[in-house]
């Protein structure tokens, strides 16, 4: 399979991005085909609403989005990786969601869709709005689910989940693929 990883973290040495990359090495050990994407140092505008994606089958401002809404297209499992920011998925991820509006008109082959979350607050209800938010880009496709979520609680500053449990599971969950 054609696995796209999304880290959305701005951070050098992101939590979430960490638990990406267990993931992406699992599935790769599996031996699938794996491609890690960082929003880190990418330029991606806010969506305008313009609609002309419907029309043209990609959007029409010149920015870093296109490129990986074009990856995103051709994947077969796409797992984000984002900072819960406000009890939610953070702007950056949120902003990609928008721009990746071409793909609903069009034949995506994305059927699995996984989430990895990082914060400093540990409870198990942390993550919940970032997936459901997630969740309702998701249910805008229909041969596409959530297969599967990760929350590291408790880490905050840069690189702090090093040992965390939730390494562990990213890594497993993308064995199993």
């Amino acid at each position: 399979m054609n696995v796209l990883v999304i880290s959305t973290s701005h951070r050098t040495v992101s939590n979430s991005e960490a638990l990406a990359k267990e993931f992406a090495r699992g599935a790769a050990e599996s031996g699938h085909s794996v491609e890690l994407v960082s929003l880190r140092g990418k330029q991606i505008q806010f969506c305008k609403g313009c609609f002309a994606c419907h029309k043209l089958g990609k959007c029409v401002i010149n920015d870093d989005a296109p490129e990986i809404v074009a990856k995103m297209h051709d994947a077969d499992v796409i797992a984000f990786a984002t900072s819960i920011y406000y009890y939610e998925m953070c702007g950056q991820m949120k902003t990609l969601l928008d721009r990746a509006n071409p793909l609903y008109d069009s034949d995506y082959k994305f059927t699995d869709i996984y989430m990895f979350t990082a914060a400093a607050d540990n409870g198990e209800y942390v993550p919940q709005r970032a997936v459901s938010g997630l969740t309702g880009w998701i249910d805008c496709f229909g041969r596409a689910k959530l297969a599967g979520s990760v929350f590291a609680g408790g880490v905050n500053e840069m690189g702090e989940i090093k040992g965390h449990k939730a390494l562990v599971e990213a890594y497993e969950m993308g064995k199993k693929l």
